[in-house]
């Protein structure tokens, strides 16, 4: 009867074992960078009227939508040459009809899933869409954040960005254009 030597087949299991470590450790994804911006963009639905409004915030600001007061505190994006990944941690506090102020969200939502991370609310609906560097939106009094390139209103290639000075966002519980004349009946 033969006996195999178990020394010599330890390096052997040990050389094999630290190679699928090696390989293991390899295949997990570097963590992307991550992009801070000063300006996080948010749309808005007004169920009553249908409208769907696009509005910029700036991080530390507080916007009103309606009854509810948007306050974004960071907004992260990812460079170009990464996965897309637009993300915001976001506080949505409701004004009750006695003008008392109730936190109805606290946390993160991300743009690429505005369903599972939005406010829903009875009368509003705001979601995240995307995270900028820029703005049409002049800065608030007192800004003190990262500088922020305010672009002309029609300049703006990125789309969106209307409202966002710290007063209600224009359109979210603006005028209903006038209904069109109905054609006469024979």
């Amino acid at each position: 009867m033969r006996q195999i030597n178990r020394m010599k087949s330890k390096p052997v299991f040990g050389t094999a074992l630290a190679g699928a470590l090696v390989c293991a450790l390899a295949a997990v994804p570097a963590r992307a960078d991550v992009i801070e911006n000063p300006v996080a963009v948010f749309s808005g639905l007004d169920k009553i009227t249908g409208r769907i409004t696009s509005f910029d915030v700036y991080i530390g600001e507080t916007v009103q939508f309606g009854a509810l007061q948007v306050t974004p505190r960071v907004c992260h994006t990812r460079p170009q040459t990464e996965n897309p990944l637009t993300t915001a941690f976001v506080q949505v506090d409701e004004v009750t009809l006695n003008n008392e102020i109730q936190r109805i969200f606290s946390g993160w939502m991300f743009a690429a899933s505005p369903g599972l991370h939005g406010v829903e609310h009875a009368v509003y609906d705001v979601w995240l869409t995307d995270c900028r560097q820029t703005s049409t939106v002049p800065p608030p009094a007192g800004y003190s954040g990262p500088p922020v390139t305010v672009v002309e209103e029609g300049a703006d290639t990125l789309g969106g960005g209307a409202a966002g000075t710290g007063e209600q966002a224009e359109g979210a519980m603006g005028t209903v254009p006038a209904p069109r004349p109905k054609p006469p009946l024979f």
